[in-house]
């Protein structure tokens, strides 16, 4: 009797002949992996073209599969490749860079428009106002008199001392006279010696007191001069505060109902800076003499040179910052002190060359 475990064994064995695999189907499974292979290398070739053309920059595709030795530049001997031009889409190489370029902008900074010179007129006493030549705005020039002040007082005080300027000058022709007359009797043994001392020390103190009156006279015709206020440069009249008939002095007294300390402003427009408040942190970037560009808030449309003329020597500690004024170089009416101007500091720091003294410790170590 079969047992039947041994019949499903012999079912599940294979034939031999049935162990042979088709050589077709081997044969197409290479081909077909071997198109797919070719299409990538395809694909793929275009990418590395692009790559090598954005990545280099100044050569072709062709260019970038020679080795670096086979360009050359203009002049070289024939046979060498030139160099292509430089693609527009390239980017910019590190030696054509903005940033070391004297024209680039290191830092933009706000701040005011100034007059370098702002002088206020003062008087050099008490005294009233009794004329005013000028109003706010008025172009004035040096030496120009734009105040008068009332200086009745001081020419009653120059006639009474002319007066006795004369009264003295005529005591010293009378003491003159007297002695030459105590002279001669002293000669002619009428008066003594004492006689003739005497008239002497008379003529003395006489011309003495001609001295002291024209040095009085000389004093109240400088009270006089002052007076007249005269412009010390020529420039524009930026503020009036005085009208005629007020009292001006030349100190406060506190409060804000006293007398004037100062009868108006004057500036030079043609002299003309911006005044900022630098940040700690970008102080670096700025050097005196260091070219700017200063464009006027009011018109964005104006631009003018500039340098860096005054760094501040000492900083705010409250608010962090230091003092940095720009001298506009060529200022017209466009400009107007008080208002803000944007100022874009060109180039960078120079660097400093090292000292012999330096090269040569660094060579002896």
């Amino acid at each position: 009797m079969t047992d039947p475990r041994t019949d499903k064994v012999a079912q599940l064995r294979i034939a031999p002949e049935a162990k042979q695999r088709s050589q077709g189907t081997l044969w197409t499974i290479f081909l077909v992996v071997a198109a797919l292979a070719l299409g990538a290398v395809a694909v793929w070739r275009p990418w590395q073209k692009e790559t090598t053309r954005v990545v280099a920059g100044s050569a072709s595709p062709k260019s970038q599969t020679k080795p670096a030795d086979t360009q050359s530049k203009p002049g070289t001997t024939p046979g060498t490749t030139p160099a292509q031009p430089t693609s527009p889409t390239a980017p910019a190489t590190p030696a054509a860079s903005t940033a070391t370029s004297p024209d680039a902008v290191a830092l933009t900074v706000s701040g005011y428009i100034i007059n370098r010179e702002r002088i206020e007129l003062s008087p050099r006493f008490m005294g009233q106002v009794r004329w005013i030549g000028v109003k706010k705005g008025d172009a004035v020039t040096n030496g120009q008199v734009v105040v008068l002040l009332d200086d009745v007082e001081y020419q009653a005080q120059k006639r009474e001392l002319e007066g006795r300027l004369d009264a003295a000058k005529v005591q010293v022709a009378r003491t003159e006279l007297e002695l030459t007359r105590v002279r001669q009797l002293t000669e002619a043994r009428i008066e003594t010696q004492r006689a003739l001392d005497l008239a002497q020390l008379d003529l003395a103190a006489a011309q003495a007191e001609v001295k002291a009156l024209d040095g009085q006279v000389a004093r109240v015709n400088t009270f006089l001069d002052w007076t007249v206020i005269r412009s010390p440069i020529n420039g524009v009249v930026l503020e009036k505060l005085v009208d005629p008939s007020e009292l001006v002095t030349p100190q406060s007294f506190g409060g804000t109902r006293g007398p004037s300390t100062a009868l108006m402003s004057v500036g030079d427009l043609n002299d003309l800076q911006v005044e900022i408040d630098l940040n700690e942190a970008d102080l670096s970037k700025v050097f005196l003499g260091q070219n700017c560009r200063v464009t006027p808030e009011a018109y964005l449309d104006r631009s003018y040179q500039g340098r860096v003329a005054e760094i501040a020597p000492e900083a705010s500690r409250q608010k962090g910052t230091l003092q940095i004024k720009v001298q506009i170089l060529q200022p017209d009416r466009f400009l107007t002190p008080e208002l803000s101007a944007k100022v874009d500091f060109l180039g960078t720091r120079p660097v400093a060359s090292p000292t012999p003294a330096s090269a040569s410790a660094s060579d002896g170590k």
